[in-house]
């Protein structure tokens, strides 16, 4: 058993994970405690808390936000599911694990510190030559985390990941989802009716490993893993939570209740993308063409200018191929700017 640390009576009296993770920015000593209802509470580390309800359970659950401390509506959204659990309001039926992935980026307003550190999953966080900083230990941690809760589960337990975050742009689409790419391993509609109870009926199809959370636990961990776009940055307060009800509802349902039924699965209800390509900045003369507030899924003519990276120029070359995530500031090898084209529901989706 744990040694109980000054901080518990307080989160168990007000079931304030974030402020305490707030509070301590890159580690807080690990504790155990117990709910009336006999859920069993560990935090594993700052912004790292495990519930694990009495009885068996189905299902193990990740839910993470935070991996961009300025993306603050999921980190709101997740911070209200703790608080209602810790006091009792909400009783659990599956195991689930919350992240606040990078509680001092939140501290300061930012998506990170130092490093992105949605670019350092996977392995990426250890890299010969490179030197180590507070994020790409913090993702090593998180990993390690994530595979411990996940070998904790119910033997035959079904394993998800759902990476919440809001984009630095607005969307001709408010709410998608990232599918990580799954290695000739079919999609799955079911995935893609939760996300549709979610809210969220606009879903990129990934061609090709990634450096993120939720590649991370789809490739190592066989979750059924996304990363979630909620809507477009805001600070504390400016969140209208409305837009999100349906994303809570669903995740509330998810793991409150011992089985969940969505509408029956009906093709033209959904969006779908595939990703056509990712360019890449490669010199520090790097631009788009196109305005800062150009939106998510602007689709450019066949022949239009894309971007341009030193003197290399990047036109579409599908017409329509839509732009996401363009963000000329990123570190030189990183991805500034996937490009999508439309796609439909076939005998991949199971």
């Amino acid at each position: 058993m744990l040694a109980k640390p000054d901080y518990l009576n307080e989160l168990i009296n007000s079931g304030d994970f974030l402020t305490l993770s707030r509070d301590n920015e890159w580690h807080l000593e690990a504790s155990e405690f117990t709910l009336v209802n006999g859920t069993r509470v560990t935090v594993h580390d700052t912004g790292v808390i495990e519930f694990q309800p009495q009885g068996t359970t189905t299902k193990d659950v990740v839910l993470s936000s935070a991996v961009h401390g300025n993306e603050t509506a999921p980190i709101e959204i997740c911070d209200e599911l703790i608080k209602t659990i810790i006091k009792g309001e909400l009783a659990l039926n599956q195991r689930v694990l919350f992240i606040f992935g990078n509680p001092k980026s939140i501290n300061i307003g930012l998506r990170f510190v130092e490093e992105n550190l949605n670019r350092l999953f996977n392995g990426h966080h250890t890299v010969e030559g490179v030197p180590m900083n507070d994020e790409r230990k913090r993702a090593a941690n998180l990993e390690e985390y994530v595979t411990d809760f996940f070998a904790r589960g119910e033997q035959g337990s079904a394993r998800y990941h759902y990476d919440l975050h809001t984009a630095i742009r607005g969307s001709k689409n408010e709410k998608f989802a990232v599918y990580p790419y799954l290695h000739g391993k079919p999609w799955k509609k079911s995935q893609l009716q939760f996300l549709l109870s979610c809210g969220v009926n606009t879903v990129l199809m990934m061609k090709s490993p990634a450096t993120t959370f939720s590649y991370y636990s789809s490739f190592v961990h066989g979750a059924d893993s996304f990363t979630v776009e909620l809507g477009q940055v805001k600070p504390f307060g400016e969140n209208d939570m409305v837009r999100f009800a349906k994303t809570k509802q669903t995740l509330t349902a998810l793991i409150s209740q011992k089985e969940v039924q969505y509408p029956q699965f009906n093709a033209s209800d959904f969006e779908l993308f595939a990703v056509h390509r990712t360019i890449n900045r490669t010199q520090q003369d790097f631009s788009f063409p196109f305005s800062d507030d150009a939106e998510n899924f602007t689709g450019f003519a066949k022949g239009e200018l894309l971007a341009t990276d030193g003197d290399t120029p990047y036109y579409a070359d599908v017409e329509g191929e839509a732009i996401i995530f363009p963000n000329a500031h990123v570190a030189l090898g990183q991805r500034a700017l996937l490009t999508v084209i439309p796609m439909q529901v076939d005998s991949n989706f199971v």
